[in-house]
């Protein structure tokens, strides 16, 4: 028979060692400060409803589960903090879209267990320019990483949705 104590204790080293799977590379609002050089704009809020909700859902082949995004917008940059599950676990990505492109793709925490390999730049760098086609797919093929494969997957879908959300966003605020 397990004691109370001893159930709180296997619950508590099981919490503590799946918060050490997270690997923090970079704050989400650090990002933002970076991006904007330390002056970022007011958050805006983009509504996941109607047309736009079904987008999303044939880009990430599930609903995004939230009613609105908060997101930052400037000058046509536009910078969004992202997750989308990899293996099991989210990976929270920070993407900025300059005027219709991937002008930047970051992981800033990551908590899968394997495939952690998409942080680095020789991955991230190959969505720099990227846009979005007619079919909303992007306009040029990602190479993958071995062991990576629904890591890299992740990353790209969200890149596909920071390009689609971007869109929308400077439609709004046209």
């Amino acid at each position: 028979m397990v004691s109370g104590r001893s159930l709180g204790y296997f619950v508590s080293l099981i919490c503590a060692s799946v918060a050490v799977m997270a690997e923090v590379y970079q704050e989400p609002g650090e990002f933002i400060k970076e991006v904007y050089s330390g002056n970022p704009p007011t958050t805006e809020k983009i509504w996941i409803t109607g047309e736009l909700k079904d987008r999303v859902r044939s880009i990430l082949g599930h609903d995004l589960n939230v009613l609105r995004l908060r997101y930052w917008l400037k000058d046509g940059r536009s910078a969004w903090i992202l997750e989308e599950i990899g293996k099991e676990r989210p990976i929270t990505t920070g993407i900025v879209v300059n005027n219709g492109q991937i002008e930047r793709v970051k992981v800033l925490i990551f908590r899968e267990v394997r495939g952690w390999e998409v942080r680095y730049p020789f991955f991230t760098d190959q969505f720099d320019g990227a846009v979005l086609d007619s079919e909303m797919m992007l306009d040029r093929s990602i190479d993958g990483i071995s062991g990576a494969t629904m890591s890299v997957s992740a990353v790209s879908r969200l890149a596909r949705l920071a390009l689609l959300l971007h869109q929308y966003a400077v439609v709004e605020k046209g």
